[in-house]
């Protein structure tokens, strides 16, 4: 499959409606436990009562440990959920959420990867297109320049940029330690992108949670003088402890992390004040009724929200929802590698940035649809779970 860890779910009700759902990594699965575990529950219920059919799943799986497949499959059938109730109710998302708080749109920035970046699955054969693949290479760009990188990116009105040029130290020696030449290529794309643009773009450190304290600590005092927007994932975030020493060794923001999965992980992080910004994935972290709950949780403490998208065009537009609707959205992450190719193949909805910013769908309900050549795809495997 060219794109192997896509999972999308349609559930129609009685009534013939059919809400749309995604979620992330390993589809095989997912829709197992989807349809051993979730369908029955879905079998003569309300589509309409989501919080109730949601807790009754978070707490039929709690018992077996349920923070990484359950939330996502759990994610994908919220979803599904939210956008029946849409339909049913002719509203957008975001309106039946309360609203929209951003009229303009969401502030975006660009994760700087390529279109096939992060599609890796065990267990199925990857394969590549090349009239995907060689459109915005991203990756490649900010590894030869990344200066010429932030111009392009500015003319197409993104002026926030994601890149992650200290992996590869990382990867060395699980992240231990760094040293002064390592730090000093790590710099390199951030000195480009200044001498090339100025403050004109923000930049972000993707960390991916490679690093232990000591290092991390260097690479955020070394990117000081560059002013990074902020530092996402430099470590794992399930030791909300040490990573609160390095927030407080930095005045660079630091963000953490869509690889929690529930409001209650990230209340030990805000508890801890481990972070300046919390990101978060609606599609991993049990779909739009827990995300909310994350994103409101941030506002309380006076936080801003980020909302994940590295994962696929339903996801994006579900974050896109939750971000417009929220007050204290920071922003939503897009990657236009996949915005202006392959997400144009999968779903009816083109995901455009204008002024930094972009709208959620309009249409009511998610206000995407899956486009039926899509579904007529070679590499699309399409599994009944039960009729």
């Amino acid at each position: 499959a060219q794109f192997p860890n896509i999972t999308m779910l349609e559930l129609e009700t009685d009534s013939g409606i059919v809400g749309l759902g995604e979620t992330y990594y390993t589809p095989r699965t997912v829709a197992t436990y989807i349809e051993e575990v979730l369908a029955p529950m879905l079998r003569d219920s309300d589509p309409l009562q989501i919080e109730a059919f949601w807790r009754r799943a978070y707490d039929g799986s709690h018992v077996y440990g349920n923070k990484g497949l359950e939330m996502r499959a759990l994610a994908a059938v919220d979803v599904a959920l939210w956008d029946i109730l849409g339909q049913q109710c002719g509203q957008p998302i975001w309106q039946l959420l309360g609203g929209n708080t951003h009229p303009d749109g969401v502030p975006v920035y660009n994760t700087c990867a390529s279109a096939g970046y992060a599609q890796g699955t065990p267990g199925i054969r990857r394969t590549n297109a090349a009239e995907v693949t060689q459109l915005y290479r991203d990756y490649e760009a900010w590894h030869e320049d990344a200066g010429l990188l932030a111009k392009s990116l500015l003319e197409m009105g993104i002026n926030a940029m994601k890149i992650w040029p200290f992996d590869g130290a990382a990867l060395t020696n699980r992240g231990q330690t760094i040293s002064w030449k390592e730090i000093d290529d790590g710099l390199r794309p951030f000195k480009q992108v200044r001498d090339a643009v100025g403050l004109d773009i923000d930049i972000i450190l993707e960390g991916h949670g490679y690093w232990a304290l000591q290092p991390a600590r260097r690479i955020a005092e070394a990117l000081e003088p560059y002013k990074p927007a902020m530092l996402e994932d430099l470590m794992k975030p399930d030791n909300p402890r040490t990573l609160a020493k390095l927030r407080d060794s930095t005045r660079t923001p630091i963000c953490a992390s869509e690889l929690l999965m529930n409001r209650y992980a990230v209340e030990e992080l805000i508890r801890a004040d481990a972070c300046d910004v919390v990101m978060t994935d609606v599609v991993w972290a049990g779909g739009i009724t827990e995300a909310r709950k994350i994103a409101n949780m941030a506002e309380t403490n006076n936080m801003g929200v980020i909302f994940h998208d590295c994962t696929g065009p339903v996801a994006l537009a579900t974050a896109l929802h939750l971000a417009t609707h929220c007050t204290n959205t920071w922003m939503q992450e897009i990657v236009r590698a996949y915005t202006l190719t392959y997400y144009r193949d999968l779903v009816d909805h083109n995901f455009d940035v204008e002024n930094g910013r972009m709208l959620a769908p309009q249409r009511p309900g998610l206000g995407v649809a899956i486009r039926k050549e899509a579904l007529a795809r070679e590499d699309c495997t399409v599994r009944a779970l039960f009729r």
